[in-house]
């Protein structure tokens, strides 16, 4: 495929030690002059899905990033860091006895629905227009506003003392490492992260997901997937002829009654709207007043 003409996404298991921006600059090489991000990032000591957005995919990159997210993640009771995982400074916590199993389960429901979370000190959280890790690593405190996140599920998988082993599906902005501090602070023993796997955002699935070994100038294309993957849960409107020269000029443009039932009526909804091959042509607003959608994100020239 001609690189003028890849818009898509890549779904890559990122391997431990090496960071989210070193693989995307592996695939930016491959797509130049084409642009090229990841939609969510994964510290270089895990491991993963990591999606990475081409060409005009970049503008779903935020679409992506609110996707449920899937986590298999290993922590070790009795232990502290500077940065909720053994990258840091790692100290023993002092315990009485060792915890048990029943005691991680029993306080396991704290950590589900949704609740307040305050992110790592070593985390891209911005901080007065600094990373927090930035200033974490030149020795400033670093005060972070607990923040709201959803949690859906959270597991106890393995348990073999002192380490645990959890599974958990959360909502974005979520961060694992903090269950496992939290949770440790929870059972008096402290906790950090030793592992963690990414195994899905959204549709994208670790079985199907590529190593970056496997991506050349030849098997790029075989592996780039279509922009309407990213489309999950998002309520979809076929354009007309008379739509699609709207959506290029960046009007407003009108649609069929009998077609409102598709979607959710609420104003500000976000549709995608496709053609009738069902490539996608822009993301709309929905404006209910007017029985209209909005181009806010346009694909097409």
């Amino acid at each position: 495929m001609p690189a003028t003409q890849r818009f898509g996404l890549l779904n890559l298991n990122k391997p431990a030690g090496l960071t989210s921006r070193r693989l995307v600059d592996q695939v930016a090489k491959l797509v130049r002059p084409q642009k090229a991000g990841h939609a969510g990032t994964l510290d270089p000591l895990a491991t993963g899905v990591l999606v990475v957005c081409v060409g005009k995919a970049t503008r779903l990159i935020e679409l992506v990033q609110q996707q449920a997210k899937s986590y298999e993640a290993r922590f070790l009771l009795g232990r502290q860091s500077d940065t909720d995982d053994i990258t840091g400074n790692v100290t023993e916590v002092a315990v009485s006895s060792e915890v048990t199993r029943e005691q991680v389960e029993a306080a396991l429901p704290m950590f589900c629905g949704p609740i307040r979370q305050v992110p790592p000190s070593f985390s891209a959280v911005h901080v007065d227009g600094a990373r927090a890790y930035d200033l974490a690593r030149k020795g400033q405190a670093v005060e972070l506003a607990p923040r709201e996140v959803d949690v859906y599920r959270v597991e106890l998988t393995g348990f073999s003392y002192p380490e645990i082993d959890l599974s958990i599906d959360c909502g974005s902005g979520t961060y694992v490492r903090s269950i496992g501090r939290d949770l440790g602070q929870s059972l008096g023993c402290g906790a950090v992260m030793s592992a963690l796997v990414r195994t899905r955002i959204g549709p994208y699935r670790i079985e199907d997901a590529v190593t970056p070994e496997q991506l050349t100038p030849d098997t790029l294309d075989r592996f780039l997937l279509p922009p309407t993957t990213a489309l999950e849960g998002l309520p979809k409107y076929s354009a007309s002829t008379e739509d699609i020269e709207q959506i290029r000029a960046g009007r407003p443009f009108g649609f069929a009654l009998d077609s409102k039932a598709e979607f959710t009526e609420s104003h500000g909804t976000t549709v995608a709207v496709l053609n009738g091959g069902g490539e996608l042509l822009c993301l709309a607003e929905f404006d209910s007043q007017h029985n209209r959608l909005q181009p806010r994100r346009v694909f097409i020239d």
